[in-house]
């Protein structure tokens, strides 16, 4: 680990003004503390941010919700209006990590985290994420874990957050406070595909500082859920994952918000999903149907074609469930 400055901010103007001058926030610490302890990363400032007021979680004047920045994912996972308004971000919640990690890391810092890349935490390894121009070695070596969805020539590393597939889902939007004053940043457009700049992951502006992440008030009844496939039940990243809420009254399926995780190099919000299951009625056919549509445009890797089946499969059967089969 580099040497580096440790400053604890007492109040958002301080952790702002640190912010401003490069600072790099920390919170719950459970990304960017590995990341520089793996050579990874080297910032010459770290700023904790942990005691500032950021821990509130509110249902909105028109039923939508709103979380802080610093609330524990444990906190969010268990709080009765995130359970009843939307119980997808939950599972999503309960999904992650180890019960440890969930009492430590925050929101805030969930979305904010690095790709799990072995190339990218290896510093000998090609990584244009990490070193722009050195090459991408997962397009030619073991990539049967990475993106299908999303991708360039210069990356294809996914997103490793759970939660941020719920986000995607719901169409959330993400407040920001900075030097310049706050702003709210849709979530589709907060998390940024790689193209030809890997190594800039999110729409940040130098010293800005996540506050808040809020997601609208959708119509009722809502039904939500999340479904992870992985490796292994406990403490495992996503193979793919499916979060899906609809909203079906009178019969017949009037809203449908579909994303998935574990495929793409961001949450992977799937619009012709959605498409084909709005003002229809709910049935094993539609399902099916709707589906086929979750792999459109995914360009697999040598290691990795499994996973087009895989997440065709994963919204399957999720929609299946959320939407009242079996």
């Amino acid at each position: 680990m580099h040497p580096f400055s440790y400053t604890k901010a007492a109040s958002t103007r301080q952790a702002l003004d640190a912010g401003r001058d490069g600072g790099r926030y920390i919170a719950g610490g459970t990304t960017l503390v590995d990341l520089m302890r793996e050579t990874v990363e080297r910032p010459a400032a770290i700023v904790d941010i942990s005691d500032l007021p950021l821990r509130d979680i509110m249902v909105t004047r028109r039923g939508g919700l709103r979380i802080g920045a610093l609330v524990r994912m444990s906190e969010a996972a268990a709080h009765r209006g995130v359970r009843a308004l939307y119980p997808v971000i939950s599972q999503a919640l309960e999904l992650s990590a180890s019960a440890q990690l969930r009492n430590m890391a925050t929101i805030g810092g969930n979305i904010m985290q690095r790709t799990r890349c072995t190339y990218f935490r290896d510093v000998t390894a090609a990584c244009n994420k990490r070193e722009p121009g050195s090459g991408c070695a997962a397009l030619h070596g073991v990539n049967r874990t990475h993106a299908i969805l999303g991708t360039s020539d210069d990356c294809v590393a996914t997103h490793p957050s759970d939660v941020a597939v719920t986000f995607a889902a719901l169409e959330a939007s993400v407040h920001l406070l900075g030097p310049a004053g706050e702003r709210t940043v849709p979530f589709a457009d907060f998390l940024l595909r790689p193209g030809s700049t890997p190594g800039r992951e999110q729409s940040l502006r130098q010293g800005e500082l996540i506050t808040a992440v809020e997601i609208p008030a959708l119509p009722r009844p809502l039904r939500s859920g999340y479904l992870k496939v992985r490796d292994r039940q406990s403490y495992e990243f996503a193979l793919t994952s499916a979060a899906v809420a609809l909203h079906i009254r009178g019969g017949v399926i009037r809203e449908a918000k579909v994303a998935a995780g574990g495929v793409g190099t961001v949450p992977w919000k799937l619009p012709a999903v959605e498409d084909a299951l709005v003002g229809k009625r709910p049935s094993n056919a539609l399902w099916t149907k709707a589906a086929e549509r979750a792999a459109d445009g995914a360009r697999p890797l040598q290691h990795n074609r499994f996973k087009v089946e895989l997440l065709t499969r994963t919204v399957e059967r999720q929609l299946r469930v959320v939407g009242g089969g079996k």
